[in-house]
């Protein structure tokens, strides 16, 4: 029987079992420090150093942290998929799912192990520190360097991949989102609208839950291998 064209989207609930702080719930990061001030091109520009020291701990953080089952699930039911048209679109910028084995990922946040050359535009794989005497792989300038995440007021990545693969899609899931930020909030409508079958999996429901067609609660290391066996 051929596969449905599927859309898996993750958000940071799926990483939080990994111990990576989620950043909407009631002690996320953003109960702890603005977003105004760590998360926007001002607040970058405003102070540097702190937005690196931020960034650079986070990613110290990452080095420590592995899959759990939620992450190998996916990457399961991607080879499971056998060809068919699938998707992950990630708002994370962990590595857990690559670390997990998933190959069709779409970071439309940006990742931690990256850096952006303000001056040349230039990307790249990055998981040292990034320091004011860092000087960019592709320009050679020093202390041009700023992570490679996409902050508030800035265009997420991949977005016509992402468009045209929910365009097509039959099953669109969402796991561990709070359903808040846009664009990715609206995924769920698009879908719907095209015809979609819409799965939310998470701790609790969203803000959006009402758009879903099914839903599943609990810990993303046990509903989304549970949920997953039922597919696959």
């Amino acid at each position: 029987m051929a596969r449905p064209p599927i859309v898996i989207l993750t958000g940071a609930g799926i990483s939080a079992e990994s111990g990576l702080g989620t950043f909407r719930d009631k002690d996320g990061i953003w109960t702890k420090y603005p977003l105004e001030d760590l998360a926007t091109p001002e607040g970058f520009v405003r102070n540097p150093d702190f937005v690196q020291g931020f960034y650079n701990a986070r990613r110290a953080q990452l080095k420590s942290a592995s899959p759990h089952a939620g992450h190998a699930a996916l990457a399961e039911l991607e080879a499971a998929w056998d060809g068919a048209p699938f998707l992950l679109v990630t708002q994370n910028v962990d590595n857990l799912h690559e670390q997990a084995g998933s190959r069709q990922v779409a970071h439309m946040h940006g990742e931690l192990a990256s850096a952006l050359c303000r001056a040349c535009g230039g990307a790249f794989k990055w998981e040292a520190d990034i320091e004011a005497s860092s000087a960019c792989l592709a320009c050679g300038q020093l202390g041009t360097l700023r992570p490679d995440v996409v902050w508030f007021g800035e265009i997420p990545y991949h977005m016509d991949q992402i468009m045209v693969a929910i365009e097509q899609c039959e099953l669109f899931v969402s796991i561990g989102t709070s359903g808040a930020v846009y664009p990715a909030a609206g995924f769920v409508q698009m879908a719907r609208e095209t015809g979609a079958r819409t799965v939310e999996l998470n701790l609790e429901p969203s803000d959006n839950a009402h758009a879903f067609d099914e839903a599943l609660y609990g810990p993303a290391s046990e509903i989304v291998p549970a949920w997953a066996g039922t597919i696959m």
